[in-house]
């Protein structure tokens, strides 16, 4: 090898150079993932740890059972509007990295910068941690039945977890997505037996939970309670984070959603209605696993079969927001946003392994707090204004940009509910939780100086370009990493 390229034996018996290029462009991620595969990827990240969490936080803020199922449904609505324009902003934009890009492309490099920041520093990191926690919590509900477990287990075991599913999808893209086909119809099947149930005990008769009783009249408190609802069906836009990955996304992207997106939204609203049949509202305030005392209620020696039902939903839930949370790590570093090397490939298995290895990093962080309903807080602000910035990309564009080909064209009125949505759920809640709110704009505005010094300031001294070049090079190689291919488009 003379440094412009390499030896490879060919049929002649002799030696060619191939060049370094070539090789190189055959490195990257691939179109791997199918409809199926779409769907599972949406209703795995979905169906993590909310919808066995949450039931307590919607109603906690609403304060009635039939109030609760409205939130439940309302959140759903409003996740299927998200999607829809998504959509649009998914076929417009080709680019792995969801939202960010867009607003990104959209919004200019300093708003695209912060919205990274937001995400990469607080809210994926964080979602990971509370559906691991809640993983753990189930886990070791097997061994203590009737008592809290130690803290210190449940987040040891929260940290294995993570570590087992960051080897996975370093090692394989088709091992993280069968982990991900498998654990959706887990998380599935033990919905559906809670759903058979509530139908069940709603042919018994058991509707007498089902009232409008002590309903919040606060529009603080019910506006709060959107953020535990719509924790619940985060992660409906985590395919177009992917969508470099998925093959043929404009037939697949639209069709994915709308299935991932109803499916969820009745098997939430479904689920929630069986939890009533049976528990009542100091039942459901009172557990921190709803499923698990649902289940110790009417299953009696079969009980044990909820919790193991939910760790998986949960693992699942963990492996669909660390595939998706590493390509949005990637697509920043691929916009010069992020360090180098977390826009690397590793050459041996095409995966991001840099990018998956420092989401980890930061959950791993996170789990020095075991409060989840806290954790939900922080990260409920910096996602929906994220998102509402994302939606407000579409009628922008659509002002900037009419010649651009949009394969789905949404109404401008869904993106305008949207937003209005949106700054109801963002605004509203910082009157009942400014010290949660504070925080999180307080996390958000660090990205500020971080975006000056080492993003816009591009005439570095040399010492400090070397030291950064030095320890990329480094990086590189203890990784066995190279950077994608140059798009041409």
């Amino acid at each position: 090898m003379d440094g412009k390229g390499e030896y490879e034996p060919v049929n002649n018996g002799k030696k060619k150079i191939v060049p370094l290029q070539v090789e190189e462009e055959q490195v990257g991620l691939k179109a791997s993932l199918g409809l199926v595969q779409g769907c599972t990827i949406i209703v795995g990240s979905i169906i993590g740890s909310g919808i066995f969490i949450a039931p307590g936080g919607v109603l906690k803020q609403t304060g009635s059972v039939n109030m609760s199922l409205s939130i439940w449904i309302l959140s759903g609505l409003f996740s299927m509007v998200g999607a829809y324009c998504y959509a649009e902003l998914g076929l417009l934009i080709r680019k792995p990295g969801g939202d960010y890009t867009y607003i990104l492309d959209t919004l200019g490099p300093f708003i695209g910068f912060i919205r990274l920041w937001a995400e990469c520093l607080i809210v994926r990191p964080c979602t990971i941690t509370i559906v691991a926690l809640t993983f753990a919590k189930y886990s070791v509900k097997l061994m203590f039945p009737e008592c809290e477990p130690p803290d210190e287990s449940v987040r040891i075991l929260a940290a294995v977890c993570i570590c087992i599913l960051t080897f996975i999808n370093c090692w394989e893209v088709k091992w993280a997505t069968a982990v991900q086909d498998i654990f959706t119809y887990a998380k599935l099947l033990a919905l559906f037996i809670i759903i058979a149930t509530g139908i069940v005990q709603l042919g018994k008769g058991k509707t007498e939970n089902f009232t409008w009783d002590d309903t919040e009249t606060d529009m603080t408190k019910i506006a709060l309670s959107f953020y535990s609802g719509l924790f619940a069906y985060n992660g409906w836009n985590y395919l177009n984070f992917v969508i470099e990955e998925l093959q043929d996304p404009v037939r697949n992207l639209p069709r994915a959603i709308a299935i991932s997106i109803v499916l969820v939204t009745v098997v939430y609203v479904l689920t929630n209605i069986a939890f009533y049949t049976t528990l009542s509202v100091p039942e459901v305030l009172g557990s921190e696993a709803v499923a698990a005392t649902f289940g110790e209620v009417l299953y009696g020696p079969m009980a044990f079969m909820i919790p193991v039902f939910v760790a998986m939903s949960t693992f699942g839930g963990v492996n669909g927001i660390l595939l998706t949370s590493s390509r949005l790590f990637y697509a920043g570093a691929c916009e010069g946003q992020m360090p180098e090397i977390l826009s690397m490939i590793q050459v041996n298995k095409n995966t991001p392994a840099p990018a998956v290895l420092m989401v980890a990093a930061l959950s791993l962080v996170y789990l020095t707090s075991s409060n989840i309903f806290a954790l939900i807080n922080y990260t409920g602000f910096a996602t929906w204004v994220s998102i509402g910035l994302a939606v407000f990309c579409i009628p922008w564009l659509r002002w900037k940009h009419p010649e651009w080909e949009r394969p789905i064209k949404v109404h401008l009125f869904f993106p305008i509910i949207y937003i209005i949505a949106t700054i109801f759920i963002t605004v509203v809640p910082m009157i009942s939780t400014p010290v949660e709110t504070g925080i999180g704009i307080g996390i958000i505005a660090t990205g500020i100086p971080v975006y000056f010094i080492f993003v816009a300031w591009k005439d570095k001294p040399v010492f400090i370009k070397k030291m950064i070049g030095g320890v990329t090079v480094c990086l590189q190689k203890l990784f066995v990493v190279v950077p994608p291919p140059k798009r041409t488009n």
